[in-house]
């Protein structure tokens, strides 16, 4: 089965030699997965001192990110399958994910 990998990170720290956020692994404060299917599934809710979260999918899904109920639709935002992202969040958000092609 297909999945969508969701770890939570507290707090990110800049690289000032690059100017770009990163995160460390010390700051880890949950990891959950969410099946990737053909109708929308959510997570739990974000710890409430998530600030980042990293996304890694092993398959093409839609992903959509926020609330307490977000839908994820085959319009929402697109990641090809091996494809890792970072997103900014609020705890107690959610994210959703739908399969695409």
């Amino acid at each position: 089965m297909a999945t969508l990998y969701v770890t939570e990170f507290a707090a990110p720290f800049i690289d000032i030699s690059r100017g770009m956020p990163m995160v460390g692994f010390g700051a880890k404060v949950a990891q959950n997965n969410v099946s990737i299917g053909g109708s929308t599934a959510q997570s739990a809710s974000f710890n409430v001192l998530t600030k980042i979260i990293r996304v890694h999918t092993d398959a093409i899904c839609s992903v959509e990110v926020g609330g307490s109920n977000p839908v994820a639709t085959t319009a929402s935002s697109r990641m090809a399958a091996g494809q890792t992202e970072y997103y900014y969040v609020n705890g107690a958000d959610k994210i959703a994910v739908i399969s695409n092609t």
